[in-house]
């Protein structure tokens, strides 16, 4: 049997970010979504969280490119003291964050006490959180997995998402006529070498994952050729699929993002009929991340 998790990330973002999110879930076939504690758009998303008791809302942990929810005083390892703009910031880009975090110059104290805070204040806001994801995947590290796990059994958390993908993301001739994906296939394809630590870990804090996640290659190329041929091949088990829809509205377009024009695109691909149609004819149920405990514990 093959069941699908399809994950909105950003919501809290902006407002257009947040509408398309609720209209890929309401119309199309959006099941869960992370809100970003430090997102602008916050109040709004919780707002909308409101009307759509369906969705499935877990936090999307920001630890760089962002703001910090604690004092960054109480975060050296993560955070600058001060801005151009004049507030404090996560010091890192991924890249550099990667570097720091492969080379043990991380704390995983200061990630563990972050991860509370943006965790907290969701479920201040009474958002009932259902599960956990990074902002661009950085949980994939060990120096971050470890604390985040901690962070969410202290808030009794009890799923995290899987960042690690199928050996066969896509099909191979979709791969060869798109050379703008391939230097992302790379370094998933490296990456996938955290994988075994990733389940050992997650498996000793006894945190739920899916199999796997899709959609990670292709952020920010995703189309309506692409999300068919992913589901063709998507393996047996319970998959996550990552995705990003939004407004490319005057919001977004000042926004430190990649993703504009991308989220549109993405929006109408989750909500066009086929979407649907094309899942269940290949037999695939969709699940949120509040069907994975029941999900798990019957297989």
């Amino acid at each position: 049997m093959r069941r699908l998790i399809v994950n909105a990330d950003d919501f809290g973002f902006t407002a257009g970010v947040n509408r398309a999110i609720v209209e890929a879930h309401t119309h199309g076939i959006v099941t869960s979504s992370t809100l970003m504690a430090n997102g602008r758009a916050f109040e709004d998303a919780v707002r909308l969280a409101r009307t759509v008791p369906r969705l499935s809302v877990g936090c999307h942990v920001v630890l760089i490119d962002g703001a910090p929810v604690l004092d960054a005083e109480l975060l050296p390892s993560i955070t600058s003291a001060s801005s151009s703009s004049g507030g404090a910031r996560f010091r890192d880009g991924l890249k550099s964050f990667a570097a720091r975090a492969l080379a043990g110059r991380l704390d995983e104290g200061q990630i563990e006490a972050e991860t509370i805070a943006q965790i907290r204040k969701l479920q201040s806001a009474g958002i009932v959180v259902s599960h956990l994801d990074t902002h661009k995947h950085t949980h994939l590290f060990p120096a971050v997995l470890r604390p985040l796990l901690r962070a969410a059994r202290a808030c009794g958390v009890t799923a995290v998402r899987n960042p690690f993908g199928p050996r066969k993301p896509l099909k191979s001739g979709e791969l060869l006529a798109r050379p703008s994906l391939w230097t992302r296939y790379a370094e998933v394809r490296i990456l996938r070498a955290l994988a075994g630590r990733f389940r050992d870990t997650a498996g000793r804090e006894d945190l739920l994952t899916p199999d796997g996640t899709l959609g990670i290659v292709v952020t920010g190329a995703l189309d309506e050729q692409l999300f068919r041929s992913m589901a063709a091949i998507i393996p047996a088990g319970t998959w996550e699929f990552v995705c990003h829809p939004g407004y490319n509205d005057a919001d977004l377009r000042q926004a430190a993002t990649r993703l504009r024009e991308s989220r549109e695109t993405e929006l109408r691909v989750l909500t066009m009929p086929e979407a649907r149609e094309l899942l269940s004819d290949q037999d695939i149920a969709l699940v949120s991340y509040r069907d994975l405990i029941p999900a798990k514990t019957g297989q």
